[in-house]
C-alpha cells in the first residue's frame, strides 16, 4: 500500500514538474516570438518556417479537404434523397467543412506533418548538444529556435483552413452535382442560406488555437526530449498524441466559448 502510494505521489510531481516546465517554454516562447517581430534578424528566421509549414503542407491539406467533402456527401446523400431533401444536400456539407471538419482536419494533418517534423529536427538538434552550443554562444535557443516554428504554425494554419474548406466544399459538389445529379443552383444557393459569416470566423479562429498549441507542444517536446535515437522517436510520437488531444479539447472548449459570444451577441443558440 505505502508503495503505491509513494508510486502515485512520484508520478503526480512529475506531471505538476512538467507542466510548470511546459508553461515557462510557453511563456518565452511566445514573449521572444512576439517581442522580436520588430527586428529584421528575427524575420530572416520565419520566413523559411513559413514555405516549410505553409507551401509544403498544401498538397497534403488540398487533398485532405477534397475527400472529407467526398465522403461527407456520399455518407449523407441516401438520407436526404429518402426524405426528399437532396437539393439541400449542399447546406450540411458546407457548414460542417467551414465549422468543424476544415479547422480539425487541417490541425491534424498539420500535426502530422509538420509537428513530428519540428520535434525530430529539434531533439537531434538537443542529442546532439546544437542547442547547448547556441547558449555557450551567448545566444538564446527560444528565439531562434523555437520563436519561428511557433509563429510560423500560428500564422500559416489559418490559411491552410482556407484551402481545406474550400476544396471540401468543392469536393462535395463533384460528388452531389456531377455524381447524383442535385441541380447546381439548388446546392449553391441553400449553402448561401445556411453557412454564415460567423461559421468561417469560427473556423478560423480554432486554426488559430489549433496552429500554436502544435507549435508549443512539438517545440517544448523537441528540445526536452530523452537522449538517443530512442529518446527522439518517443518525443515525435509523445508529441503527435498530445497535439492530437489539444486539438480535440481545444475544440471542445472553443464551441462552447464561441456558442456563448453567439448567442450574447444576436440572442439564439448556435452549434460551433
Amino acid at each position: 500500500m505505502l508503495n503505491a502510494v509513494q508510486r502515485l505521489g512520484k508520478t503526480t510531481t512529475e506531471i505538476v514538474a512538467n507542466f510548470g516546465r511546459f508553461s515557462r517554454f510557453s511563456g518565452g516562447t511566445i514573449s521572444w516570438a512576439f517581442g522580436g517581430l520588430s527586428q529584421w534578424r528575427n524575420w530572416r528566421l520565419i520566413f523559411p518556417q513559413f514555405w516549410e509549414v505553409g507551401a509544403r503542407s498544401l498538397p497534403v491539406v488540398l487533398l485532405t479537404g477534397t475527400f472529407v467533402g467526398m465522403v461527407i456527401a456520399v455518407q449523407t446523400y441516401a438520407e436526404f434523397f429518402n426524405v426528399g431533401l437532396a437539393n439541400q444536400l449542399g447546406s450540411i456539407i458546407n457548414v460542417s467543412v467551414v465549422r468543424e471538419l476544415g479547422p480539425v482536419l487541417a490541425g491534424v494533418m498539420l500535426a502530422g506533418r509538420v509537428g513530428g517534423s519540428l520535434t525530430a529536427e529539434l531533439g537531434t538538434m538537443r542529442i546532439t548538444e546544437q542547442i547547448e552550443a547556441l547558449r555557450s554562444m551567448g545566444a538564446e535557443p527560444l528565439r531562434i529556435l523555437a520563436g519561428p516554428r511557433f509563429l510560423a504554425c500560428l500564422l500559416m494554419i489559418p490559411f491552410l483552413t482556407i484551402y481545406t474548406n474550400l476544396t471540401g466544399v468543392f469536393g462535395g459538389y463533384f460528388i452531389c452535382v456531377d455524381i447524383y445529379g442535385v441541380n447546381a443552383a439548388d446546392y449553391w444557393r441553400y449553402s448561401a442560406q445556411v453557412v454564415e459569416s460567423w461559421d468561417i470566423f469560427v473556423g478560423l479562429a480554432k486554426s488559430f488555437f489549433f496552429g500554436g498549441a502544435i507549435g508549443l507542444i512539438s517545440c517544448y517536446k523537441g528540445f526536452y526530449c530523452a537522449r538517443g535515437a530512442s529518446g527522439v522517436a518517443r518525443a515525435c510520437t509523445e508529441g503527435f498524441v498530445l497535439n492530437f488531444i489539444a486539438i480535440l479539447a481545444l475544440d471542445f472548449f472553443l464551441a462552447i466559448l464561441l456558442g456563448a459570444i453567439y448567442e450574447s451577441i444576436w440572442g439564439v443558440v448556435t452549434l460551433v
